[in-house]
């Protein structure tokens, strides 16, 4: 059923062995610096290549200031802290989302409400944000309270889907709105542009994720960005455990967390960042040329929506239906091809099956048929 499509992305990858969904590419001076960080003996968390990759993200994104964490799921607990969000209080995001977003909520003690996504962008969908908060919400003493729980709404995390932006702006205005801290989930989105602004930019913070599976790579790694610079100070502080400057005094005056990114994964990724735009130019052309084929046939491409850049992450499909979907996931792996469906969505997961919903039509007729495709840069 599914033989034309196999075969266009064997043809485009050049290959009929097993291709992957998203690979690394290491095309340019990782060895160099990777070998320079090892001959300096600074390989952990201290050293010039941490200094420089915060550096080049911040300029990158055109935020003020970035901390290098070790990972997404890092930077975003770290966000969240830094919001003030405690236990019993409530984070509003979207089911379809990688747990993590789920989890670092968790670490803080608090919940998550679930609000549904926009068919187009896959993110959070303003107006059903909207629509929550004027009919479940109250008011006082500038804290947004569930009228349900009685608890209070701190933060609201939405993320960029697969490299789509998410209609931020709006989402931004409306939590301003109601006095709930914005942090954006930017994990999947370097290179993404909202109205000619970086994703990630919109917010308090934003964070990053620099796992294998991203454009650009460490093995692992995240970031926070931010324009407020008491925010970037506190971040870096709680990222290094705490730990008040002195040159050889050990002394932390608060609860910390050892976050920080080790000079070896900063050294890849200032090599990587020298690539990015190369990664993005070479990622576009795959995507339109996923666009044109799939153009006549009974399915549909996701583009870039209105207003919107896309880092075209993981270029996406949606199908007729789950059956439609499942036939082309058992057909396209069996030949060595790998696609994936979309992440069981979190409201149905065990730990958050009892968590506020919120809509969630959109969402659920996605679950039923998006399918990501190979996505790899193809240099």
């Amino acid at each position: 059923m599914f033989e034309d499509v196999i075969n266009f992305i064997q043809d485009k990858f050049h290959t009929k062995d097993f291709i992957p969904l998203h690979e690394p590419r290491f095309v340019g001076n990782e060895k160099q610096y990777l070998n320079e960080c090892i001959e300096s003996t600074f390989v952990s968390s201290v050293g010039k290549f941490v200094d420089e990759f915060e550096e080049k993200i911040a300029k990158y994104t055109g935020a003020r200031y970035a901390v290098a964490t070790s990972n997404g799921t890092s930077a975003l607990h770290i966000s969240l802290l830094l919001t003030n969000v405690t236990r019993n209080d409530e984070v509003i995001t979207q089911p379809l989302t990688f747990v993590a977003t789920c989890n670092a909520i968790s670490y803080c003690g608090a919940n998550p409400v679930f609000i549904d996504v926009d068919k187009d962008t896959m993110g959070m969908s303003p107006s059903a944000l909207q629509k929550f908060l004027e009919n479940n919400t109250s008011i006082k003493n500038q804290q947004c309270i569930n009228n349900k729980t009685g608890k209070v709404i701190k933060a609201c995390v939405p993320m960029h889907t697969f490299g789509h932006p998410c209609r931020i702006d709006e989402i931004n205005d409306i939590c301003d709105k109601y006095y709930i801290s914005l942090i954006e989930d930017a994990a999947e989105s370097l290179g993404s542009l909202y109205k000619d602004k970086h994703t990630g930019t919109f917010g308090q913070m934003g964070v990053m994720s620099f796992n294998g599976n991203k454009i650009i790579t460490a093995g692992g790694g995240g970031c926070i960005i931010t324009n407020n610079e008491v925010l970037a100070k506190k971040a870096k502080h709680l990222t290094t455990t705490a730990k008040i400057t002195h040159k050889w005094e050990y002394t932390h005056n608060m609860v910390g967390y050892n976050y920080r990114m080790p000079n070896l994964n900063a050294a890849l990724l200032v090599a990587q960042l020298e690539n990015l735009e190369s990664f993005l130019l070479n990622k576009r052309e795959l995507a339109m040329m996923y666009k044109d084929f799939f153009s006549d046939k009974a399915c549909h491409f996701v583009e870039e929506s209105l207003h919107s850049k896309s880092n075209y992450w993981l270029n996406t499909i949606i199908l007729k239906d789950k059956e439609q979907r499942d036939l082309f996931l058992e057909e396209a792996n069996s030949k060595g091809v790998m696609i994936r469906p979309v992440w069981t969505l979190m409201n149905k997961l065990t730990m958050f099956k009892h968590s506020q919903c919120y809509g969630l039509t959109n969402v659920e007729w996605l679950e039923e048929r998006v399918v990501n495709i190979p996505s790899s840069v193809t240099l």
